[in-house]
């Protein structure tokens, strides 16, 4: 029986069979023999490439927040114009497979509520990597679809409107509201247990509506008309989702731990990509992020400063900011050892030290998460095989650092967490109505502190007395909490921030020979160190001394009239005999 294999429409070509990369696929979305789509199986067989396609764990250095052992073309502002790009092709790939399956499953002859089982799995995937396009690209074709001839006019179809590509993710995923269990009742398996549920469609309506919100008021797209309506959809879709027994986890060093990865354990858990198995032998499909923490990529000092001191107030208002830093230790208001400085001098939000290594840390020598375990022995800053900035522990296992090497580091990728659902519904609330309650805050923000240990808590009369302003304060939450987890530079672009975090000095942490693993190599940094006063060759980077600048203000830029949207290949623009039209400022 013949085998008809689809590759993704506004891809190189539409063809009829001879995908190589999908032939192995079995099964898969692709098949369309009159052998498949049978029976419960074969609809559950399709849907599982749909979550191999996912993106996993990945250290994302396009804002100021990440930094690699390389530049990045997108947050220095020296990408160009590419003729060909997986952010496009990619996700119109996996809609195809989504189409697909909605297709072929309606045709199936299994009972419906069989049939939209599986379907709304497709659905929920369908609207995840439409909206992943809208937020590069802004306007894009809307797929809803399979192509059954090379010669149907959509192949070439133009650009669609964001807000009506957004509100069919939004009709997508209440189908999969509708149909997919809730997340109680999912499998066990390690697998299965990260399978989409009503949940998972509840705090995609919330991230779709939050960033749509906020990107339409402050880009004035239609005059921002459409803005609160979004916003009204997170905060209708977080008042659904509370109801579905989330909650945080304990502890926020282990939110990621793959001893605490079972559902029944790990309330905050919404949605997630599964890895392999979880013991030490078997290991079915991995990835390298320990190794990576370790060796590739670090955080710049200027995201650390968005962290409050112990008082509540951010940098540029407490008094607790050390006056001129000693040690690497001083932005966690330690010393050189490790011990506490008098007076809470320098002390910071809890999450600060569960976030980064630093000189002296105990935990260097758990047996669990230590940096020991790598095998590179005691934490030293500026190591030559890392990245000058500061190293991450969030999902840090130093016991899986050696299986990384061989792509076997199985902790599961959260992508969805109920931590963030909690600051996207009090960002949400303020945008739409201009203030929020301290009973609100107190669910969203405080809650998120009280996790930590953090006594500080935001209130609208906290705000007033010190001059704060509470949209910020809730932004800056919203970044400590999720840091490294690839929201920030979705959050700057939103929020309409890139032009003025990005094109800065990307500084790290204070250099002292007496720190360093080998001492005689500081005079290799002094060209990179701040003086005395925070000046290099004369002019002011940061207000420390000795300190390391990572990237230049010099070799980087933003420009605000093209580089909020991403270029369009100009591949996918000839393919569609020009109806697509590049972004502004790129043609």
């Amino acid at each position: 029986m013949k085998k008809i294999i689809y590759i993704s429409v506004l891809c190189s070509a539409m063809i009829l069979s001879g995908c190589d990369d999908l032939l192995d696929v079995t099964p898969g979305s692709e098949l369309t023999d009159d052998g498949f789509w049978k029976s419960e199986a074969d609809l559950k067989g399709a849907c599982n490439m749909l979550y191999y396609n996912l993106a996993g764990w990945s250290n994302d250095a396009r804002a100021d927040e990440i930094i690699g052992t390389g530049s990045n073309g997108t947050s220095n502002g020296t990408r160009s114009i590419p003729g060909t790009s997986s952010d496009w092709t990619d996700p119109y790939k996996y809609i195809y497979r989504a189409n697909n399956i909605i297709e072929k499953a309606d045709e199936s002859p299994l009972a419906e509520n069989v049939r939209n089982r599986w379907r709304a799995e497709a659905f929920f995937f369908r609207a995840y990597h439409h909206f992943s396009l809208v937020k590069k690209y802004g306007d894009v074709p809307l797929i809803t679809k399979t192509f059954s001839s090379v010669y149907d006019e959509d192949l070439k179809m133009g650009r669609t409107p964001r807000e009506t590509v957004i509100q069919q993710c939004y009709q997508d995923l209440e189908f999969a509201i509708a149909n997919l269990p809730a997340h109680s009742a999912l499998p066990t398996s390690e697998f299965d247990r990260r399978r989409v549920s009503r949940s998972s469609a509840l705090g995609m309506i919330v991230r779709i509506g939050l960033h749509e919100g906020t990107f339409q008021k402050y880009h004035g797209i239609n005059g921002g008309a459409n803005a609160n309506g979004h916003l009204d959809k997170a905060i209708a879709a977080f008042e659904r989702l509370r109801n579905e027994g989330h909650d945080l986890f304990p502890d926020f060093n282990k939110v990621f731990s793959y001893e605490n990865e079972a559902n029944s354990v790990n309330k905050e858990i919404v949605f997630g990509k599964a890895y392999g198995e979880n013991d030490f032998t078997t290991v079915t499909t991995g990835h390298v992020h320990t190794r990576n923490q370790e060796g590739s990529y670090g955080l710049t000092r200027n995201i650390l400063d968005q962290f409050l001191y112990a008082d509540g107030l951010p940098i540029e208002k407490t008094a607790l900011k050390v006056p001129v830093e000693t040690s690497f230790n001083n932005i966690l208001g330690l010393d050189h050892e490790g011990n506490e400085l008098p007076n809470k001098l320098g002390q910071r939000d809890p999450r600060l030290k569960k976030t980064i290594w630093y000189v002296n840390d105990p935990l260097q020598d758990d047996a669990f998460m230590g940096w020991v375990k790598t095998g590179k022995g005691t934490y030293y800053p500026f190591d030559s095989q890392r990245p000058k900035a500061y190293q991450s522990k969030k999902a840090f296992f130093g016991s899986l650092w050696e299986k990384s090497s061989g792509n076997k580091d199985f902790t599961d990728k959260i992508i969805i967490r109920y931590a963030e659902m909690l600051i996207a519904y009090a960002e949400a609330l303020y945008e739409r109505n201009g203030s929020i309650s301290d009973a609100q805050l107190d669910e969203t923000v405080n809650r998120l502190r009280a996790r930590v240990g953090f006594e500080v808590k935001l209130t609208n009369a906290f705000v007033a007395q010190n001059g704060l302003n509470m949209r910020d304060e809730i932004r800056r939450e919203r970044t400590v909490e999720l840091l490294t987890e690839g929201f920030r530079y979705d959050d700057i672009i939103r929020w309409k921030i890139a032009e003025k975090v990005l094109p800065v000095d990307m500084v790290g942490p204070i250099c002292l020979a007496n720190e360093l693993q080998n001492p005689s190599l500081h005079s290799d940094f002094t060209a990179r160190l701040t003086d005395a006063s925070g000046n290099i060759n004369g002019t002011f980077v940061y207000n420390q001394p000795s300190t390391y600048v990572i990237e230049f203000k010099g070799t980087r830029s933003f420009n605000p009239q093209r580089d909020y949207y991403y270029p369009i290949p100009t591949f996918e623009i000839a393919q569609s005999d020009f109806n697509i039209v590049q972004n502004p400022g790129w043609e």
